[in-house]
């Protein structure tokens, strides 16, 4: 793992959730994620034609950018290091990683 600097992680817990950002202090019990993303699926609850069924199965997958929602945290997450399935390091030219690159454009 290219833990720190400038590439991604995406980090599996063990409650289904995956986060995404730049991971540091790996042999702590609880590691630090920053620059946290995440995939939230939304579900199309009335398709627009009734006899034409949506290609995605009427589910639409959006980047997130953790710190807008309603508890209003900080971008940055002390995981507890049992709760970790595993780690991967994101390439640079991943959907994930343009789709930061576009957000932080953007801002």
């Amino acid at each position: 793992l290219a833990l720190g600097g400038d590439k991604y992680q995406a980090v599996f817990l063990s409650n289904n959730q995956v986060y995404f950002g730049k991971l540091s202090n790996l042999k702590s019990d609880y590691p630090v994620l920053r620059d946290i993303f995440y995939l939230q699926v939304t579900q199309t609850l009335q398709p627009q034609d009734p006899k034409i069924p949506p290609p995605d199965g009427g589910q639409q997958i959006q980047l997130v950018k953790l710190g807008n929602e309603l508890h209003g945290p900080i971008d940055e997450m002390k995981i507890n290091k049992g709760h970790i399935l595993f780690i991967e390091d994101l390439k640079p030219d991943s959907q994930v990683v343009k789709a930061i690159e576009a957000f932080k454009k953007s801002q």
